[in-house]
């Protein structure tokens, strides 16, 4: 057994930890503190801001789940996923969006990656700089995924180095989401959210009984129509007496980023990413709207997903409108994103590839 440092000061990591019989991983600094489940998906369940004691991830009402100690009660495709989603940030590859079938492979809801177990390699451990490596492979489609994390002395950034790498010798179209949802108190109806100018698109039909926006809708950033006539400013974050749940899409960035700032505490979330992988921007509008399975009206957050294609359908739906990523056989597909949280006042006029955040 490897026995690390202990430090108390500077960057400290650590995956001695086990969280509801998961395999943990805790990256900290001064400033942020980073926990993800490598036995569940490599997801980052938790990214606390220190000096606020404010946590970014939106976490589920029934929250992590250990797979092991569980019967599905059902062998429905979405249900099975949706039973162990606990909210945060997942890497879903090859498949993002409703199940179905493609390559002769059933797809659950967003694929297969977020639900198995990833390797964890710790491969930096220094007060100055902490850097560790998740990898994992697809059980049904012959893709490889690695993601590696890094966080330096004094800055609340995460850096997130990750590839896809198709090991088949056949070449294949993929879905690659980046499934971010933000919770309260970041979240809230004094919260603003920044993008650069973007063509915004509604889902092609109303997702749920619930959903206010007019499907297939295609207008300018940052209004958006709705149902019953009216123009919505996607700036301002509905509250969740709202009562919706709609999914909508900006494309067409200039930059990959986006910005939520809360207006009554000044603290706010960003996050990079390269728009020429990540050519849509995916918003999961989930305002006290869901009612039934899994929802019951309990929820409300929102999910800031960049993502390689357009609509939630999978991969057929990206191959029908021509947006599925393909990765030719034998080769690698790599993007950088940054994530982490901010103070500020104003308007945020842009998030920079390394993460600093900008205002008008």
């Amino acid at each position: 057994m490897h026995y690390q440092d202990e430090r108390t000061t500077g960057c400290r990591i650590s995956d001695s930890w086990t969280y509801r019989g998961l395999k943990t991983v805790v990256l900290e600094n001064e400033l942020v503190r980073i926990t993800v489940l490598a036995d569940k998906g490599a997801d980052i369940s938790s990214f606390v801001h220190k000096p606020t004691d404010t946590d970014f991830m939106w976490k589920t009402p029934w929250g992590v789940r250990d797979p092991k100690l569980t019967v599905p009660p059902t062998g429905d495709p979405s249900s099975i996923w949706l039973d162990f989603y606990e909210g945060g940030w997942q890497t879903v590859v090859p498949h993002g969006g409703y199940s179905d079938q493609v390559y002769g492979a059933d797809y659950g809801i967003h694929g297969d990656v977020s639900l198995i177990p990833w390797d964890a390699q710790i491969v930096e451990d220094t007060p100055e700089r902490v850097r560790v490596r998740f990898s994992a492979k697809s059980v049904r489609m012959p893709m490889a995924v690695s993601k590696t994390l890094s966080l330096v002395s004094g800055s609340t950034t995460l850096k997130v180095e990750e590839s896809v790498t198709n090991e088949g010798e056949e070449d294949l179209d993929i879905v690659w989401l980046e499934h971010i949802a933000i919770g309260p108190p970041v979240l809230s109806e004094k919260s603003r959210l920044f993008v650069p100018g973007s063509k915004l698109m509604s889902h092609p039909e109303s997702i749920d009984p619930n959903s206010k926006l007019e499907p297939d809708f295609t207008g300018d950033w940052p209004n958006m129509n709705a149902k019953d006539g009216s123009v919505l400013d996607f700036t301002y974050i509905p509250p969740k007496e709202d009562r919706s749940l709609d999914m909508a899409y900006m494309t067409e960035m200039s930059e990959g980023w986006y910005a939520l700032l809360n207006e009554e505490t000044n603290i706010g979330w960003a996050v990079s990413y390269p728009v020429e992988t990540f050519k849509y921007l995916w918003y999961w509008r989930n305002f006290g709207g869901g009612y039934g399975y899994p929802w019951y009206g309990r929820c409300y957050n929102a999910g800031l997903e960049p993502c390689t294609s357009f609509g939630n359908g999978g991969i057929k739906q990206a191959q029908e409108n021509g947006t599925a990523l393909n990765i030719a056989a034998g080769d690698t597909v790599s993007v950088t994103i940054t994530a982490g949280p901010f103070i500020g006042m104003g308007t945020v006029n842009r998030v920079d590839p390394d993460g600093n955040v900008s205002f008008a």
